[in-house]
């Protein structure tokens, strides 16, 4: 079995159908295009999901580890989040 690096901390953020209907999609595609250019690339990771089964707060993301949810957030918040984690060094509130 091969290793591979794996990041220090994961944003999951879903993409189904209310998600992206309440700015979910265009949330991923803002926080991707931030990551992209950041000190964080390798050590953070966004995936899409296509539902989190939480269609009542959407949109919704998970930042592992560390189990933090948000809910009906926009993507200035996960900008946020990711602000911060540069600069307290990968430290999640």
């Amino acid at each position: 079995m091969s290793k591979f690096n794996a990041p220090q901390k994961v944003i999951f953020m879903c993409t189904g159908s209310k998600c992206s209907k309440r700015g979910g999609k265009d949330a991923y595609k803002t926080a991707c295009s931030f990551l992209k250019h950041s000190p964080l690339r390798g050590e953070v990771e966004i995936i899409r999901t296509e539902c989190t089964d939480r269609c009542d707060y959407a949109p919704v993301c998970s930042v592992q580890p560390g189990n933090k949810w948000l809910k009906e957030y926009r993507a200035k918040d996960v900008l946020q989040i990711l602000a911060e984690m540069v600069e307290e060094g990968m430290k999640v509130k």
